[in-house]
C-alpha cells in the first residue's frame, strides 16, 4: 500500500528551488534539521514528473458531478433547441414547428436566458453561505427548477403552443434561469469541499517511486473531472435535435430532458448522507463588504486588520487577520476575473450564431443544432488526454502551466474559434445559390425549396466542426481553471459567493452579446465574428501581462488554507459550532 509521510515539507516547491545545505520545511512551514525530514533525493522526485494529484480523494465528489451531470443533460438538450424553437415559423417550414419569431428574435431571447443564468448565482450564494448551507440550498433551486421545465414542456405541446407558447416560453427561462443559478454557484464548491487534504505529503507508490501529493493538482484535477462530466450530460444535445426534427418536434426532447432532471434529484436526496457539508456562517458575506469599505475608505487593504485600526484610532473590528488576509486573496482571483466576459462572448455564439450558421449550409440530413454536439466531444476526447498526458509530461519537463498561464492559452484559442468561423461564414457568403443571403426568401428567390422548405447556400456542414474544437480547447483551459481559482482563492466561509462572482462574468458577457444582436445577421456575421477574435486575442495579451506575476505567488496563497480544519461526513452541527467559537475568538 501506498505510504504517505504527513511530515513533508507544505511548500516543496519552494523548498526544492531555494534549499539550504542541512535545513528542510517541516509542516508548519519552519525548519528541522531531522534525520527523517525530506531527503535530497526528493528533488529528482520533482523534476521527474512530481508533484501529482492525491490518488485517495473520496468519492462523493462523483455523486456531486453525476448531479451535475443530469441537470446539465437538462439545460443544454433545452437550450440547446431554444434558437430553433423561437425561430422556426409556426407552419414547419424551417423543420420542427416553432414560435415563429425569427433568428433575431431567437438570439436576443438565448442571450438573455443566458445573462440571466449567470446573474442569479449570486442569490443561491447569499442563501447559501449566510443562511442554509450547499446542500440545502441546491435542493430548494431545484424544486424551482423542477417547475420551470414542467412550464416549458406544458406550453410547447401541439395544443399549447400556437397560443401559450411565447409567455409560457418567457415565465420558463426565468423560473429555470433562477433554478440553475441557485445550483450554479453551489453545486462545485460542494464537489470540491468533498476533497479536504491541506497539506502536501510524500506517498511511495508500489513501484518504489516517491511522490508528492500537491492538494493544488488535485484541485485541478477535481475540476477537470467535474467539467469532463458535465460535457457528458451536454451531449443530450446528440438525441433533443433528432427528437425535435423527427419524433414529434420541440415538446418531446422538453419531456426528455425534464425526466432526466429528476433522475438527478432522486441521486442528490438519496445520497444526501454521504456528503462534506460546510455550515453557513451567519453575516459572513456583510462582513466581508464591510472589510472592503474599510479598505476603500483607509486606502489600504490592511485597514480592516485589528493591528491597523489601532494605530489610526479606529475602533476594533470582530474579525481576525487572517480572514483579511483570505478575503485579500479573493479580490485578487477577482480582478482576473474583469476578463472573462470576453470569452463569454466567444463562448455565447456556439449556442447562438453558431446554430444559425449551420442552418445556412447544406446539412445532408444533419440537424442545424445537432453541430453543437462537437463542443462536449472535443472536451470529453481533450480532457484526459491534458490531464493523463501532456500536464504530467510538462512538469517531467520542469514546466508548471499555472492559473494565468492556462486562462491566456483558453483566451488564444477562443481567438482561433472565432477567427476560423469568420472563415467559414466568408466561405458561406461565396457560394451560391444566395451568396451574402443564404435562406433569405426576401432577397433571394433561389431560397424558396419544394414544399416550402429553405434552401440553403452550397456548403458542407462539417467544415464548420473544427470551430467547435477550438472553443471546446478554450474552455478546457479558461473555463475549467475559472472554477478552480474561484474555489481556492475564496475564503472557505465565502466558497459559492466567490464562485458567484465568477459565474458573473458570464451574465456580463451575455450583456455585451446582446449589443452585438444588431450586427448578428448577413451579410455582417463575417466582421463580427473578426471584431470578436480579436477582443479575445487581446484580453489574452492583457490578462498574462498584469497577472502572470500571480503564479509565482501560487504557493504563498495556498498557505492560507494550510491550517483549516478538515470536516466530516456529517459533522454540519459541529462545524457550524467551531466556526461561531472561531468568530467568538477574534472578537
Amino acid at each position: 500500500m501506498a505510504q504517505n509521510h504527513e511530515d513533508a515539507a507544505v511548500e516543496l516547491h519552494e523548498e526544492f528551488r531555494e534549499r539550504v545545505p542541512n535545513k528542510h520545511h517541516d509542516a508548519a512551514g519552519g525548519y528541522t534539521q531531522d534525520a527523517d525530514a525530506v531527503s535530497y533525493e526528493k528533488k529528482d522526485d520533482l523534476e521527474t514528473g512530481i508533484p501529482t494529484p492525491d490518488g485517495d480523494e473520496p468519492t462523493a465528489h462523483e455523486r456531486g458531478t453525476l448531479r451535475r451531470l443530469t441537470e446539465r443533460f437538462t439545460y443544454y438538450g433545452a437550450q440547446g433547441l431554444f434558437q430553433n424553437y423561437i425561430s422556426h415559423s409556426k407552419n414547419g417550414a424551417d423543420g420542427a414547428k416553432g414560435l415563429g419569431m425569427g433568428h433575431q428574435a431567437a438570439t436576443g431571447l438565448n442571450l438573455f436566458f443566458q445573462w440571466f443564468c449567470y446573474v442569479t448565482p449570486i442569490l443561491g450564494a447569499i442563501i447559501s453561505d449566510q443562511y442554509l448551507g450547499k446542500y440545502k440550498t441546491i435542493l430548494i433551486f431545484c424544486a424551482v427548477y423542477w417547475v420551470g421545465l414542467l412550464i416549458l414542456w406544458i406550453t410547447s405541446l401541439p395544443s399549447a403552443r400556437d397560443t401559450a407558447g411565447l409567455p409560457g416560453y418567457v415565465v420558463a427561462i426565468i423560473i429555470i434561469g433562477l433554478g440553475t443559478g441557485g445550483i450554479k454557484s453551489n453545486i462545485a464548491p460542494l464537489v470540491a469541499d468533498q476533497y479536504q487534504r491541506r497539506r502536501m505529503a510524500i506517498r511511495t507508490e508500489a513501484t518504489g517511486e516517491r511522490v508528492i501529493i500537491d492538494p493544488a493538482i488535485t484541485y485541478q484535477r477535481i475540476y477537470m473531472v467535474f467539467y469532463w462530466c458535465i460535457n457528458i450530460g451536454a451531449l443530450s444535445l446528440m438525441a433533443t435535435p433528432f427528437m425535435e426534427l423527427y419524433a414529434g418536434g420541440f415538446w418531446t426532447a422538453f419531456l426528455m430532458c425534464f425526466c432526466m432532471f429528476n433522475v438527478g434529484i432522486i441521486v442528490l436526496v438519496s445520497r444526501r448522507k454521504s456528503y462534506i457539508v460546510r455550515p453557513p456562517q451567519g453575516s459572513i458575506i456583510t462582513d466581508a463588504f464591510k472589510a472592503i469599505g474599510m479598505m476603500i475608505a483607509g486606502r489600504s487593504t490592511d485597514a480592516p486588520k485589528n493591528a491597523w485600526r489601532a494605530a489610526h484610532g479606529k475602533s476594533p473590528v470582530h474579525w481576525d487577520d487572517h480572514f483579511v488576509d483570505e478575503l485579500k486573496r479573493a479580490l485578487r482571483a477577482c480582478k482576473v476575473f474583469m476578463f472573462y466576459p470576453i470569452f463569454w462572448v466567444c463562448y455565447g455564439q456556439f449556442s447562438s450564431n453558431f446554430v444559425t450558421q449551420a442552418e445556412q449550409m447544406q446539412g445532408h440530413g444533419m440537424p442545424n443544432d445537432f453541430m453543437q454536439n462537437f463542443d462536449p466531444l472535443s472536451i470529453l476526447i481533450f480532457t484526459p488526454i491534458l490531464d493523463r498526458l501532456v500536464y504530467p509530461v510538462l512538469r517531467k519537463m520542469g514546466i508548471e502551466l499555472r492559473p494565468i498561464a492556462r486562462i491566456t492559452i483558453g483566451f488564444w484559442f477562443a481567438a482561433l474559434c472565432l477567427a476560423y468561423a469568420a472563415i467559414v461564414q466568408h466561405l458561406i457568403y461565396n457560394a451560391g445559390p444566395c451568396y451574402s443571403f443564404p435562406g433569405d426568401k426576401d432577397h433571394c428567390a433561389a431560397a424558396n425549396g419544394p414544399g416550402g422548405k429553405t434552401l440553403p447556400n452550397n456548403v458542407h456542414i462539417a467544415v464548420q466542426v473544427p470551430a467547435y474544437v477550438f472553443i471546446g480547447l478554450a474552455e478546457i483551459f479558461i473555463s475549467v481553471t475559472g472554477l478552480e481559482y474561484a474555489y481556492t482563492k475564496a475564503p472557505p466561509s465565502m466558497k459559492s459567493f466567490v464562485q458567484s462572482i465568477f459565474l458573473f462574468t458570464n451574465a456580463f458577457g451575455s450583456a455585451i452579446s446582446e449589443g452585438l444582436v444588431p450586427v448578428s445577421k448577413n451579410p455582417k456575421f463575417v466582421w463580427m465574428y473578426s471584431g470578436v477574435a480579436v477582443s479575445s486575442a487581446l484580453a489574452g495579451c492583457a490578462c498574462y501581462m498584469l497577472f502572470r506575476h500571480y503564479d509565482a505567488q501560487e504557493e504563498d496563497m495556498y498557505d492560507l488554507d494550510r491550517n483549516e480544519p478538515q470536516l466530516q461526513i456529517g459533522n454540519e452541527a459541529e462545524g457550524l459550532q467551531a466556526a461561531k467559537e472561531k468568530r467568538v475568538d477574534g472578537q
